[in-house]
């Protein structure tokens, strides 16, 4: 239960763009793997994330837990608006990895980069 808690959070969080809250649901060492940003620390992520956004609105579809692991996957739909004024929208699963204190060690992003990969070029280019 306390890892569906935690899942609501985040998503709670990530919508508002509150890094400094978010990043505290992490263990210390955590990783994203993200399709647009790559593997990295989980900080560095939502960094570069908050960096690139102007607002983000979040739907949530649904919450799949695995337990045996606690492991959650969250499939949602992300609104996502760059600071280019470009809107991308998308749905989008995390998986979530969990350590025995309900902190995320891991989230792997899974969606379509299609669209989203050549916004995020441009702007990056300028």
């Amino acid at each position: 239960m306390k890892n569906k808690k935690t899942c609501l959070e985040y998503i709670r969080l990530l919508q508002k763009g509150n890094n400094d809250d978010l990043i505290k649901l992490f263990i210390a060492d955590a990783i994203v793997d993200s399709p647009i940003y790559g593997v990295m620390p989980a900080q560095e992520f939502y960094k570069k994330l908050k960096e690139d956004t102007k607002s983000s609105n979040l739907t949530i579809h649904g919450q799949f837990e695995d337990k045996t692991s606690g492991n959650i996957a969250l499939y949602f739909n992300y609104k996502w608006i760059l600071q280019s004024q470009k809107e991308v929208n998308f749905d989008v699963v995390d998986i979530i990895e969990f350590d025995t204190s309900h902190k995320i060690k891991k989230l792997k992003i899974i969606y379509d980069t299609f669209e989203s990969r050549k916004l995020i070029d441009e702007l990056k280019a300028g």
